[in-house]
């Protein structure tokens, strides 16, 4: 199976939204498309399926639209409103071939007992060897795992289509195309909606699926796991990377710099051969010569640097206001939810200045309850909670995307920040990517992911100690995530965030409360908790990074534990010391005319720049908790 797209261009209305895509999807081939918002990748599913008209696009290869074999595609299809069908019926019909075999392996099979002539005893064994060829053993362990999955219980099964919401629905569907396993399965946004069981769930299917698949979707953990081909839709035209998301944005990235020092080299030798064409274009006996320097310069080709590799987004570097004390956050046995008789969870912790908390679970646990009884939109149904002294907190709500106004972009802002000039209004705007005239629309007129932006600008201009967000990823494109990302990642506040994104929620913090059968802390990251699940599959985890190295711990007399912080303080520093010259002798050599023009040992050296400054980066981090520790221990001394 092979379909390919050569050169191909999609209209609307005379305007084209794709100018040229160069496609491909092969047997087994597993295959991401991304890009931000509007970009036309929903535009592209279209076109593999002949939904959308495809002509030829502005590249100088003739168009082609070609498929070999008869390739069966899967679409993601809406169960109709009124479907009288039962949950399970509709699941079972992804597996028509299956049960074909199995009823004619049991028809024979009674036949057999009644006659067991050689012709019959043939059939059955053909028939059953069909039916073990097509998955008979292991079709209902599939379908009944996937349902668990997916959130629905023992008793669903027998219930009419028409009584599900329309996301329930939506999963139905997804779970039944999944299911049905056709040759190429195209999925838009498949993680929209899915609680993180469910995600991790498609994920494995996915991962495992023996034909081939085209996914759109913002969740980079997800395309990390699931696919090993990357096309990238910008200004109009797609290319194509190998591998997963991250080896995608390491390619590009390396790409652009390419393309920056040869642009830089093209323009400083049209400059060279310029200066030539100066000196003796009007002197009869070069004029020759110079009219070839300009033919030189011709062939270099396009002058002008590439365009960044970066998608527009939002870029603001922000620290709180005023430093909190220590413990920033203290819950002690505290019962959140609307009914007392049947609470959503309990739950004791402390969050310290610095702290980052992941709060994470499948949906309807009760992660917004807790963060609006934090912020005492509900109140708790017993058991307390404080803030520490000189705590100011940031809330970022998940409906903020539900805001209205018929005031501006502008005027809107200014009403929470009176003082402000026009001029700072629009530069702090400005940073979240609202300039020009975007300032003059009415919030009514802003999309989700625009409206997200503004409440960030809020609350970031306000330098908050403790930001507390509910899923603040939700209608942001992957380059808006990763700049929310950077922009955290540097803030020196504590935060609590509730995120459906594991991506984010990895690259951000450091601990987990987590939303299982009961509410428990994990003292450690994402990936880290993934980790410790695959280990422990049928251990409790509360806390078990602390419980287990505590259990473990000899004693360690003061004394020797501040003479054994103060040697790794020195080695530490000595490191870095290291590093940093490292790092000087290496910036001299990009300098040297000699390595300036050699693209590959540029790249090497810088490679090696940037490998040290995240070792010292690394050794900054630990120098500091050191330092802490040396304190704590001296304090505890007198």
């Amino acid at each position: 199976m092979q379909i390919s797209i050569v050169n191909g261009s999609v209209e609307y209305n005379g305007e084209a939204v794709l100018s040229r895509i160069d496609f491909c999807v092969r047997d087994k081939e597993k295959i991401a498309i991304v890009g931000k918002n509007g970009c036309g990748k929903t535009t592209l599913l279209k076109a593999i399926t002949g939904d959308a008209e495809l002509v030829k696009g502005v590249g100088e290869e003739d168009f082609g639209f070609f498929v070999s074999g008869s390739p069966v595609i899967g679409r993601l299809n809406q169960t109709e409103k009124d479907d009288d069908r039962t949950l399970e019926e509709e699941i079972l019909s992804a597996y028509k071939e299956v049960l074909t075999a199995e009823k004619e392996a049991e028809r024979l099979l009674a036949a057999l007992e009644k006659n067991a002539d050689e012709k019959t005893a043939a059939a059955y064994s053909a028939a059953h060897e069909k039916f073990v060829f097509l998955g008979g053993f292991t079709y209902k362990k599939e379908y009944l795992t996937a349902l668990k999955q997916f959130g629905f219980s023992e008793e669903d099964k027998s219930v009419p289509l028409s009584r599900f919401s329309g996301g329930q629905r939506t999963k139905i569907a997804l779970l039944k195309l999944l299911l049905s396993k056709p040759d190429l399965i195209l999925l838009d946004e498949p993680t929209n909606h899915l609680d993180v069981p469910a995600v991790e769930w498609l994920e494995n299917y996915l991962a495992g699926y023996k034909k081939a698949f085209v996914v759109v979707s913002h969740d980079r953990m997800f395309l990390d796991k699931t696919v090993n081909v990357v096309y990238e839709i910008e200004y109009g035209e797609t290319t194509r990377y190998n591998g997963n998301y991250t080896a995608f944005t390491v390619q590009k990235r390396e790409k652009y710099l390419t393309q920056l020092r040869d642009a830089s080299y093209r323009k400083k030798e049209a400059e060279r051969l310029m200066k030539i064409v100066e000196r003796f274009r009007y002197k009869a006996g070069k004029a020759a010569m110079a009219q070839a320097k300009l033919s030189q310069i011709k062939r270099l080709g396009d002058l002008n640097a590439p365009q960044s590799d970066d998608n527009p987004a939002f870029r603001i570097s922000f620290q709180p206001e005023k430093e909190p004390v220590k413990e920033v956050l203290t819950a002690e046995n505290l019962v959140f939810g609307y009914d007392k008789q049947r609470p959503l969870g309990k739950i004791s912790f402390r969050l310290t200045r610095g702290q980052k908390l992941g709060v994470i679970g499948n949906n309807g646990c009760g992660k917004t309850t807790l963060i609006r009884t934090l912020m005492n939109i509900i109140p708790p149904l017993s058991g307390y909670f404080t803030f520490g002294m000189h705590v100011q907190t940031g809330y970022f709500d998940q409906t903020a995307t539900q805001s209205s106004s018929s005031l501006s972009v502008l005027d809107d802002f200014r009403n929470d920040f009176p003082s402000l000039s026009d001029t700072e209004a629009r530069t702090a705007l400005g940073s979240f990517l609202f300039s020009g005239e975007d300032v003059f629309k009415t919030v009514n007129d802003l999309s989700g992911g625009e409206k997200v932006r503004l409440a960030l600008c809020k609350i970031m201009r306000k330098r908050p100690n403790l930001l507390i967000l509910d899923e603040p990823t939700n209608h942001v494109d992957a380059a808006g995530r990763e700049a929310l990302e950077n922009t955290l990642r540097d803030y020196s506040g504590s935060i609590i965030t509730v995120s459906h994104d594991r991506y984010f929620i990895n690259k951000i913090c450091d601990r987990l409360l987590v939303f299982d059968d009961e509410v428990k802390i994990f003292e450690g990251t994402y990936k880290e908790y993934e980790t410790y699940l695959s280990e422990h599959p049928k251990r409790e985890i509360n806390e078990i990074s602390v419980t287990e190295k505590k259990a473990v711990k000899k004693y360690v007399s003061p004394l020797r534990e501040e003479e054994r912080i103060r040697r790794r303080i020195a080695k530490l520093e000595a490191l870095t010391s290291g590093c940093n010259e490292k790092i000087e002798a290496l910036n001299a050599e990009l300098i040297n005319p000699d390595v300036y023009s050699d693209y590959v040992k540029i790249g090497e050296i810088e490679r090696e720049i940037a490998d040290l400054k995240g070792e010292t980066d690394g050794y900054a981090e630990e120098w500091l908790s050191l330092q802490e520790e040396l304190e704590n221990l001296l304090s505890s001394r007198g």
